[in-house]
């Protein structure tokens, strides 16, 4: 599979596929939530389930005319009605990814932790991965956690790096490569994560996590400059050519995400990942472009949880 090195050639995957993703859209009311279901339509990869929770936004009559086999609509009375119905429907497999619109992140995230009828198996980690596009870096980065765990356990970071490994693999990155982010090289008893990076290293060297190469701690110039790595003499396969970081808290990674897309003018994607299906929860302050992207980015890796 060849590597995708930005979202256009990720778009062109998803086009390449034979079956159209079944995506199911929770109160989709606003401006940017139109452009993502009307762009997905036109390139044709998605079929939408648009459910709607006691608002019906002008637009919608028009999708259902102009695209009759690709879009449906179902109404409920209140948001919260139709997040506990979007989140069923993806439970009992009838969508591969769920989306919100306009909806409160809490609200939705109440229906997908449901013991019912949620989406969050008994024992399974719930995080947050990013995959950027960098004007400056030659492939798309992938990132984790900016949104979700704010100070990841050691088996939360166990599961992170599987996940931030399928997302990798769903990109064509045959072999990832993984930095494990710290502010030096050094593993220290003061730095709590730095010891579960040792224990991610020894598991991905032992093969639990399929081909692939982790290592740190190093921090992200290094894992994305060979010069940085040359100058202080470390020698590894990621150094400068990471496919993926691992941050060490919540406030790191949030942070890198803010300063790439303000200063860097990246253009991102996010998702949940460790749920049975992808959900994509793109902030009300994400561009249309950044909320289309994570809505590409789930259609292609909705097999990374699974």
């Amino acid at each position: 599979m060849q590597l995708l090195n930005n979202f256009n050639t990720l778009i062109n995957r998803l086009q390449s596929l034979e079956n159209r993703k079944k995506v199911v859209l929770v109160c989709p009311n606003d401006s940017h939530t139109e452009y993502v279901i009307n762009r997905a339509l036109e390139e044709g990869f998605v079929d939408f389930t648009l459910v709607l929770g006691g608002t019906r936004a002008p637009f919608i009559d028009r999708f259902l005319a102009d695209y009759p086999d690709h879009v449906t609509v179902h109404e409920t009375a209140t948001p919260d009605d139709a997040a506990a119905y979007a989140v069923k429907l993806v439970h009992d497999g009838g969508a591969d990814v769920l989306m919100k619109g306009t909806l409160n992140t809490d609200n939705l995230l109440r229906a997908v932790l449901n013991k019912e009828y949620g989406l969050l198996e008994k024992g399974h980690v719930m995080t947050h991965v990013t995959v950027v596009e960098i004007p400056s870096y030659d492939k798309l980065l992938v990132f984790s956690d900016a949104a979700v765990c704010p100070r990841p356990t050691d088996e939360q970071f166990k599961a992170i790096l599987g996940y931030v490994l399928g997302v990798c693999r769903s990109l064509g990155a045959e072999s990832p490569k993984v930095a494990l982010i710290h502010c030096t090289e050094k593993v220290s008893e003061k730095f709590p994560h730095t010891l579960s990076y040792e224990s991610m290293k020894e598991m991905a060297r032992n093969g639990e996590y399929g081909d692939c190469c982790v290592d740190g701690p190093m921090d992200v110039k290094t894992a994305c400059d060979s010069d940085s790595g040359a100058i202080k003499g470390i020698s590894s396969p990621v150094v400068g050519n990471a496919d993926a970081l691992i941050f060490p808290n919540i406030e790191s990674g949030n942070v890198f995400y803010k300063t790439l897309t303000l200063f860097a003018k990246a253009e991102t994607a996010g998702m949940l990942c460790g749920t049975t299906a992808p959900i994509v929860v793109a902030s009300r302050a994400d561009s249309g472009e950044s909320k289309f992207n994570s809505l590409a980015l789930a259609c292609l890796a909705d097999k990374v949880n699974k």
